[in-house]
C-alpha cells in the first residue's frame, strides 16, 4: 500500500513540472517581433557609438540592460549589483626615439612600433646580427638563423620571405599569425634564439597613415620585459649594417632605442540577471549574448545591430518573457542567468572573466544557450529554406542531450531548418570558437551557440545597422531558443556531461 502511494506521487510530480515546462512554454508568445525591434532600435542606435568595451557607448549600453532588467523584475545576479566589473587596461606612448651612431631618425618616416610589440624602456645594442627573412620552417627545410649566434644580440629581417610577402588569407589574423614570415612569427623565432630585439626592414615608409600612439586594450597584464620589435626604414638598416647589400653575419655598431610607455586603467562589465528557480533553484541555466561592438572612429559608427545587437536584445526578450511566467506563479525548476558579456570582439574577455570568477557554479550550471546573430540572413546561403534556418553550434559535443532536446523544442516551436554544418571541426572559420560559449565549453559545461552566418555583407562595417535586421525570421529563431531554454529548466535531470570536447588544435 505505501508503495503504490509513493509511485503515486512521483507521478504526480513528474506530471505537475512537466505541466509547468509547458506552462513555460506558453508565455513564447510574448517573443514578437515588435518587442524585439523596440529593444534593438535603443541598443543598435547612434547613442550607444558602436559599444566598444571600455567606452562610454559600452557603459550606456550596459545601463540600458540592467535597468530593463530592474524593470521586468530579474534580481541581480552578483550580490546586490547587475554588472560583473573585470579590469581593462589601455597602453599610450608618450615617449619615444631611435639613434643609429648618434645620428637621430624620425618617427614614421624611418621607424615605428606597436604597443602591443614592444617593452618600456631604454634599450642599447651594440651587437647586430643580419639573419636574413628570419624564417623558421622545418616542414619546408629553412632555418635562417643556421650557424648564427642571436643570444641578447639585435636581430635585423627583411620583411616577407624569398617568395614574396605572404597575403592574409583566408582565416585572417590568425591564419596569418601562424604564417612562418609573418611579422609575429618572426618575432616569436627571434625571441626563441635568445634574441634582445628585432627589427624588420620594411619598404612602407615613410608612412602614408600615422602609427597610432594609443595601444589596443588587454585584460591581462603584460609582463614581458626587455624585447624591442620595431619596423625600420631600408635608410636604417643600411646605416646599422653599414651596407645596402646585406649578408647574414653580425655587425657592431650604437643603437639607442626609447620607448616610454603608460598605462591606463579603464573597466568594463558583464550585465546579469537573475529569475530564481524553485525546487532545482541551486542549478543553474546560462543564456548568454554580448551587447559590445566596434566602437567608432571619428563620425563612423560601428552599430552592430546583428553582431550582436541580435543576441543581446533577443536574451532580453526571454528574460523578460521567463520574468512574467515568473510573475503569474510559472517559474522555472532551475534558476535562469542571464549573462550579457562585453569583450567578445575584444578576444572572449566578457565570457572569459565570467568563466574564471563564475558568479554561479558551473559544475551546476546544466548549460549555456549562446545568442550570437541571429537577424540576418547568410549571404552566401543558397539552399531554399534561407528564410527558415539558423545554425546549430555544439550539438554533437559534451552532452548527447542536446541535439535531442533543442531539435523536440524546434519542432514544437519555429520547425526552423537546424544547420550543423560549422560543428564539423575541419571548419576553416573555426565558429566554434568564436563566440562567448566557448569559455562554458573549455569549462565543462554543455553549450548551443545559435547563428545566423553572416560572414560576409555587413560583417564588421559600419553598414550592419538596424533596417537590415529580418525581424520576422529572428523571432522565430528566438521563440526556438526560448523554448529549447524551458525544457532544459524544467526536466529532472542536469544535462548529462558525456561527451569529450576533440577539437583541433588552435
Amino acid at each position: 500500500m505505501k508503495k503504490g502511494i509513493w509511485i503515486l506521487i512521483a507521478f504526480i510530480s513528474t506530471t505537475t513540472f512537466a505541466q509547468k515546462a509547458e506552462d513555460l512554454k506558453k508565455f513564447g508568445k510574448l517573443i514578437t517581433q515588435e518587442g524585439l525591434k523596440e529593444k534593438l532600435t535603443v541598443i543598435a542606435s547612434a547613442e550607444m557609438e558602436g559599444r566598444e568595451t571600455a567606452t562610454p557607448g559600452q557603459k550606456k549600453a550596459a545601463a540600458f540592460i540592467e535597468s530593463q532588467f530592474k524593470k521586468w523584475g530579474l534580481q541581480p545576479g552578483n550580490g546586490e549589483s547587475y554588472q560583473q566589473v573585470y579590469p581593462v587596461y589601455q597602453d599610450a606612448l608618450t615617449e619615444k626615439s631611435l639613434t643609429v651612431n648618434g645620428k637621430a631618425y624620425e618617427w614614421d618616416k624611418d621607424y615605428s612600433f606597436s604597443l602591443q610589440t614592444i617593452s618600456s624602456g631604454n634599450f642599447n645594442y651594440t651587437n647586430v646580427v643580419y639573419a636574413g627573412y628570419g624564417i623558421v620552417d622545418a616542414a619546408n627545410g629553412i632555418n635562417d638563423y643556421e650557424n648564427l649566434d642571436v643570444q641578447g644580440k639585435l636581430v635585423i629581417v627583411s620583411e616577407g620571405s624569398a617568395a614574396g610577402t605572404p597575403s592574409m588569407g583566408q582565416g585572417g589574423n590568425r591564419a596569418f599569425n601562424a604564417n612562418p614570415a609573418s611579422p609575429m612569427a618572426k618575432m616569436r623565432n627571434a625571441m626563441a634564439k635568445g634574441a634582445a630585439g628585432l627589427c624588420i626592414v620594411s619598404a612602407d615608409f615613410p608612412k602614408k597613415m600615422a602609427t597610432p600612439t594609443k595601444g589596443n586594450m588587454y585584460t591581462k597584464a603584460n609582463t614581458a620585459k626587455g624585447f624591442a620589435m620595431l619596423s625600420i626604414s631600408k635608410e636604417v638598416a643600411n646605416a646599422i649594417l653599414g651596407t645596402s647589400n646585406y649578408t647574414k653575419g653580425a655587425v657592431a655598431t650604437q643603437i639607442n632605442l626609447v620607448a616610454t610607455k603608460s598605462t591606463d586603467n579603464l573597466e568594463s562589465s558583464n550585465v546579469v540577471g537573475v529569475i530564481p528557480g524553485t525546487d532545482k533553484k541551486e542549478e543553474y541555466l546560462v543564456l548568454s549574448a554580448h551587447y559590445d561592438h566596434l566602437g567608432k572612429k571619428g563620425d563612423v559608427i560601428w552599430y552592430g545591430a546583428d553582431d550582436d545587437g541580435s543576441g543581446t536584445v533577443s536574451v532580453m526578450q526571454m528574460a523578460e518573457a521567463f520574468a512574467q511566467a515568473a510573475k503569474k506563479g510559472k517559474s522555472p525548476r532551475r534558476t535562469l542567468v542571464f549573462v550579457i558579456v562585453s569583450g567578445e570582439e575584444k578576444g572572449l574577455w566578457g565570457s572569459d572573466y565570467y568563466s574564471e570568477h563564475p558568479l554561479f557554479p558551473l559544475d551546476k550550471t546544466t548549460a549555456d544557450l549562446n545568442t550570437d546573430m541571429v537577424g540576418r540572413v547568410d549571404t552566401e546561403r543558397q539552399s531554399a529554406d534561407s528564410l527558415n534556418y539558423v545554425y546549430v553550434i555544439g550539438h554533437d559535443k559534451l552532452s548527447t542531450d542536446l541535439p535531442v532536446i533543442n531539435e523536440a523544442a524546434n519542432k514544437e516551436s519555429s520547425n526552423l531548418t537546424l544547420d550543423y554544418k560549422y560543428d564539423d571541426p575541419a571548419d576553416k572559420n573555426m565558429i566554434y570558437y568564436r563566440s562567448d560559449h566557448y569559455n562554458f565549453a573549455k569549462k565543462g559545461v554543455p553549450v548551443l551557440f545559435f547563428y545566423d552566418g553572416m560572414l560576409l555583407a555587413d560583417y564588421h562595417k559600419p553598414t550592419d545597422t538596424i533596417e537590415k535586421i529580418n525581424f520576422d525570421l529572428m523571432q522565430r529563431r528566438v521563440k526556438m531558443i526560448y523554448y529549447t531554454a524551458a525544457e532544459i529548466a524544467n526536466r529532472d535531470e542536469m544535462l548529462k556531461r558525456d561527451l569529450k570536447l576533440n577539437m583541433p588544435a588552435r
